[in-house]
């Protein structure tokens, strides 16, 4: 089981946003969730008179600080920006040049742009004619332009097309790969980014290898055990390559078989046991099925430092355990930041009392398992140990593997210097002075050999490939439906010694490629391809020719492997518009989605869900508060400051059910759930929605569980889990929960 919610990799920095000249946001609220990155967007007005938009259905402290601001209804975001492409593409305010030499398919994208006419977006958003052109005027003609998305615009079920449009936005005004221009997703934690990286992923391995046959190989050899014993490991070879279960659903591995649960595929067995390590399982959606997937578990281990309120949440007494584990000041390490940037984490004290780092957790865990030797065996293999230092020798074993997203400069060596020497970077451009001039801070990925300085631009073909440059990468083949999807002519990065479109570097092209000769003896060390390359010759021989290892290919707007092969707008599940969903409707059920069946459309039109639950349910986070809320509930101060879970609702709905300010409440959920809360009034949301943060929990459908806390570790403050009434609903392609697109309906308790 692993979590799949993370949505691609920052393409510039936080920083680099000080560069834009147009700010548009969606579905992010960075001045409450990312308080500090805020102020490059703040400081990005005060430089270039950068003019911000938020597009958000609630209005933020973000929106607060905006120039423009659209109150979109949730789940429209694909019309909105087919509805600013009808407007560029009719103007001519594309960048014609660049879709011509470095995109694929926007041909198909203007057809579907030309559908969707301002006063057709303007029906189905919410947003007036009148300020979805000015939206576009300004962000069109205010370039270079980024764009900012978070969890608002991938938490639906069509998340993964909202992700993919955002790019392609950006690609047709030719603001990829630019200063100040990008897509830039705001991670969630400190971490988010390496976990997903390291494999916190139940389809892939570490650094984006896929679960083939060859990948497997390749590891096992990297980690130095036998494939076939790693194989052994699997009830057959067929589960080495299938997904597992992700973060979002993992409760239906447990309840399959019980009556209206959905089916699943996990070898002929449902899920007995769980260990959780360091994650709220209250922050995922659907948790009256959480709890009862608990309930029903015969084992649950939880390693935190704080009580995982799934011990509380569950009625199951016995094989409960509560591991105590150390925080991050305890321990040391590297974390990979939204921007791709390692930093290094030094231990400030020793782990407390009885608790341990996670990494001597797992230790423990193979040992006791029979498998510590080959477990940590790849931690020896660089310089032939006989013993390792933790976190040092992991650190470098992932630098010596991971070749996909370009590790091999991250050593623990480099990244300790980086954090050492913080201040001889800048904040911008994140370029090292003094001694560390040649190098970008924290060596964002890729970072292709020991000696490269790192990327903090993706797809910039303005650098020279040591300098950070690189076109798109070519990871789909050379040519679809008789187009070549290689670079046009004259658009590789700078100085590079082959001018146009390239493959990715393999033994068999690199001397074609790079123009150059292989000795006889680079010949027999070379690794089949770039990827899998631990010789580093095809990494080091293209530094020279200012090659990137991964190729020079068209960016892909059209992907014909996906459900949709260019984005379409779909309602969510659960519509209020009942009209648009008959005319946009959901996806055809989905068999073995992550070893679930998964409901679509059966769910979509099993009844007019908006007749019952009228009202928009939005949950987002609060600045003192984060996640689960596990750490931050128990600080005094930080649970003072919002001391009860509550719902932002307008005045004029509460009138409509008798709910005064501060009155107590129901939020009814289509699942049959329900939660108790404080009314609190805000005008931030319309008479059509309502919003709960996602922080609380010790609380269920109204009982207090809070006596459930060890004596001692109850935090100061406790209550309903919005996640209790979040809606079902799965991203067709990542399975992350449509959290920001559900309904609900609201009464006076």
């Amino acid at each position: 089981m692993a979590n799949t919610w993370g949505y691609g990799a920052m393409t510039n920095s936080l920083g680099d946003i000080q560069n834009a000249k147009a700010i548009i946001i969606f579905g992010a609220n960075p001045a409450v969730n990312h308080p500090v990155g805020f102020q490059h967007f703040l400081k990005a007005k005060e430089r270039n008179n950068a003019q911000i938009i938020v597009v958000d259905p609630r209005f933020t402290k973000t929106a607060a600080k905006a120039d423009i601001y659209a109150q979109i209804r949730p789940g429209t975001d694909i019309p909105f920006m087919y509805g600013m492409l009808n407007i560029i593409f009719k103007n001519g305010w594309e960048d014609k040049e660049f879709i011509s030499d470095r995109v694929y398919g926007i041909e198909d994208i203007r057809v579907e742009a030309a559908k969707w006419t301002p006063e057709k977006v303007s029906d189905v958003t919410g947003i007036s004619v009148e300020k979805l052109m000015q939206i576009t005027r300004v962000y069109a003609k205010s370039t270079p332009g980024t764009l900012i998305w978070a969890m608002g615009l991938t938490q639906h079920s069509i998340g993964s097309s909202n992700t993919r449009l955002a790019p392609i936005l950006q690609l047709c005004l030719g603001n990829m790969g630019e200063e100040g221009g990008g897509t830039n997703i705001l991670r969630g934690h400190d971490n988010v980014q390496g976990a997903t990286d390291m494999c916190c992923l139940s389809h892939t391995l570490p650094g984006y290898y896929g679960l083939s046959a060859g990948s497997w190989k390749y590891f096992a050899k990297s980690w130095g055990v036998d494939y076939e014993w790693l194989a052994g490991r699997f009830k057959d070879k067929k589960m080495m390559s299938a997904k597992g279960f992700t973060l979002a659903r993992w409760y239906a591995g447990v309840l399959a078989g019980k009556p209206g649960e959905d089916k699943i595929h996990n070898g002929g067995t449902n899920l007995k046991a769980i260990f959780v390590m360091g994650n709220g399982i209250t922050s995922i959606a659907q948790q009256a099925k959480v709890k009862e997937a608990l309930d029903n578990l015969e084992l649950i281990v939880l390693a935190d430092p704080f009580v995982n309120e799934a011990a509380i949440l569950t009625d199951k007494q016995d094989d409960v355990f509560i591991l105590p584990a150390a925080t991050q000041f305890e321990t040391s390490g590297s974390v990979t930041a939204t921007n791709r940037s390692a930093q290094w984490r030094y231990q400030v004290v020793e782990p407390l009392y009885e608790s341990k780092p996670d990494h001597e957790i797992m230790i423990e865990f193979s040992k006791r398992l029979g498998f510590h030797k080959e477990y940590t065996k790849g931690m020896l293999i660089k310089e032939n140990k006989t013993s390792y230092k933790f976190p040092e020798d992991a650190t470098d074993e992932i630098a010596r593997i991971i070749k996909t997203i370009g590790l091999t400069g991250w050593t623990s060596k480099r990244l300790k210097n980086h954090t050492d020497n913080w201040h001889m970077f800048d904040e911008v451009s994140l370029r090292g002075h003094g001694p560390m001039k040649g190098e970008y801070y924290g060596l964002p990925w890729p970072c292709w050999t020991e000696t490269h300085g790192g990327s903090p631009i993706l797809y910039n073909i303005h650098r020279t490939v040591k300098e950070g440059g690189m076109g798109f990468r070519n990871r789909f083949g050379l040519e679809h439906d008789g187009q070549d999807l290689l670079a046009g002519a004259g658009s590789a990065p700078k100085d590079s010694a082959n001018k146009d479109g390239y493959p990715e570097i393999t033994a068999k092209n690199i001397e074609k490629v790079l123009g150059i000769k292989l000795t006889t003896d680079e010949k027999k060390r070379i690794g089949k391809n770039w990827k899998v390359d631990t010789s580093h010759i095809i990494a080091n021989k293209c530094m020279e020719a200012g090659i990137a290892p991964y190729g020079n290919a068209k960016a892909r707007a059209k992907v014909w492997t996906f459900p949709d092969q260019i984005p379409m707008h779909r309602e969510p599940i659960h519509s209020p518009r009942q009209d648009l969903a008959k005319k946009y409707p959901s996806y055809k059920d989905k068999a073995n989605h992550y070893r679930v069946d998964t409901k679509y459309i059966s769910k979509q039109t099993e009844k007019d869900w908006s007749k019952e639950f009228p009202i928009n349910l939005v949950t987002g986070r609060l600045v003192n508060l984060n996640g689960a809320g596990m750490e931050n509930r128990a600080s005094k101060y930080l649970a003072a400051l919002t001391p009860e879970m509550f719902c932002d609702i307008n005045p004029g709905l509460a009138a409509n059910h008798g709910i005064r300010n501060g009155d107590m409440m129901w939020v009814h959920s289509p699942e049959g759930t329900k939660i108790k809360v404080k009314a609190k009034f805000s005008f931030s949301v319309p008479e059509d929605r309502v919003f709960l943060p996602f922080h609380y929990a010790g609380h269920f459908q109204g009982e207090d569980l809070s006596h459930k806390y060890p004596e001692g570790t109850k935090p100061y403050a406790v209550g309903e889990s919005a996640n209790t009434v979040t809606n079902y609903g799965y991203d067709i392609v990542t399975q992350i929960p449509e959290t920001k697109g559900g309904l609900c309906r609201v009464e006076k308790a």
